[in-house]
């Protein structure tokens, strides 16, 4: 085994390379620190590992009991009907996200309770035993000349302490790759041999199916509530619904009794009345100038992209009382390809379910929840 920890030194493996650096650096340390110091160090290591689990044993109750607290806390939480500045709609975005997003709320709540509890758990512990020195001196007999012994013995507690570092960093390796196992980057990392024993004869066995198995599924459940965070983006932005467009809004479901009318009114009229503005499209495509602008300016002008045709929608409808969501993803081109693309879905209550819609090819033909809209367009996130 060592022959090929050496042999992928010698091919220049930078992960087995920069584990065996800290190894052998670790003992180097130790080696010159002698028994006592190294002891000491140790100790001061182990101490805060203990302290470390216990932070986050201590830190799931907690969170599991302030969780529900702090959503119903947040429960009054709106943003107000007026044009937010950056910091506004930061604010509002980050307080009904903790509020609406199970996970998004455990995590930052776990984060803040296991800093405060490690802080407190830190500051006992340097009262009590002064970081953990004060134990490996008493161990060793307190600071004395070191002794070939002693640095030999300091040169073992060293391999301890570094192999403990290497394990650390392994672990990180290994949920990296199981994250993402067919990048170049897992593949680089699982070509190491030093790396391979570790995390085949130590961080498998303790982690058992919970990194391999759970940790996917926990980051796709992470994904849908990072996309419905953004979906809350252009909420804020265009919450404030100008007078004129609620109006012309009014007047264009005037005669419509369900929110499938509604929606499909509002659809026509935008697909017919807003003109694709080629000239903005080409200066972002072929010189990266991006010309943002409101759902106001779409309906003054009645000109836009795809993603105005879709924020106007989504104003227009909101000012109708419907549930509404601008999705970005891929659109098929009609040449055999996909590019960046914007368009609507929208609740039909009377249905209980959402349907997509894109009153940017309302021109093309009716995009209105036609049978294979899912072929054409491909969502990204919902933003």
């Amino acid at each position: 085994m060592t022959e090929n920890w050496l042999q992928s030194i010698g091919n220049f493996n930078l992960v087995s390379a920069v584990l065996l650096i800290i190894l052998l650096g670790s003992i180097l340390q130790g080696l010159l620190r002698g028994a006592s110091r190294s002891a000491g160090r140790l100790v001061s290591l182990l101490t805060g590992g203990v302290m470390t689990v216990l932070g986050l044993l201590a830190s799931i109750p907690l969170t599991l009991w302030l969780s529900p607290k702090v959503q119903e806390w947040l429960s009054g939480v709106a943003a107000p009907e007026r044009e937010l500045s950056s910091w506004e709609q930061l604010y509002y975005t980050l307080l009904t996200a903790i509020r609406d997003f199970p996970l998004m709320r455990f995590a930052v709540l776990f984060m803040l309770g296991y800093w405060l509890i490690r802080t407190v758990l830190g500051l006992v512990s340097a009262f009590a035993f002064g970081g953990g020195s004060l134990l490996g001196r008493l161990a060793f007999g307190g600071e004395r000349p070191a002794t070939l012994l002693s640095r030999l013995t300091g040169a073992a507690i060293g391999g301890i302490i570094g192999a403990g570092r290497c394990l650390v960093i392994i672990a990180v390796l290994f949920i990296a790759v199981t994250l993402f196992p067919g990048s170049e980057f897992s593949r680089y990392v699982q070509a190491s041999p030093v790396y391979q024993h570790g995390a085949r004869s130590v961080i498998e066995p303790l982690s058992g199916n919970l990194i391999k198995e759970k940790l996917p599924v926990f980051t796709r459940g992470v994904e849908e509530e990072l996309n419905g965070i953004l979906q809350r983006r252009y909420e804020l932005i265009d919450a404030e619904i100008p007078q004129d467009i609620g109006q012309a809004a009014a007047q264009i479901t005037a005669g419509a009794k369900t929110d499938e009318a509604k929606a499909r009114a509002l659809y026509d009229w935008v697909g017919s009345r807003v003109t694709y503005d080629y000239d903005k499209a080409d200066d972002y495509e072929q010189n990266g100038n991006w010309r943002e602008q409101t759902p106001q300016m779409t309906f003054d002008t009645k000109r836009g992209v795809c993603i105005d045709y879709s924020r106007l929608y989504a104003v227009m409808a909101r000012s109708q009382g419907l549930q509404v969501k601008v999705v970005t993803g891929l659109g098929y081109d009609g040449r055999g390809g996909y590019g960046p693309h914007a368009w609507n879905e929208v609740y039909l209550s009377e249905k209980d379910t959402w349907v997509p819609l894109d009153s940017t090819w309302a021109g093309s033909g009716d995009w209105f929840n036609p049978p294979a809209f899912n072929e054409t367009h491909i969502p990204d996130t919902i933003v």
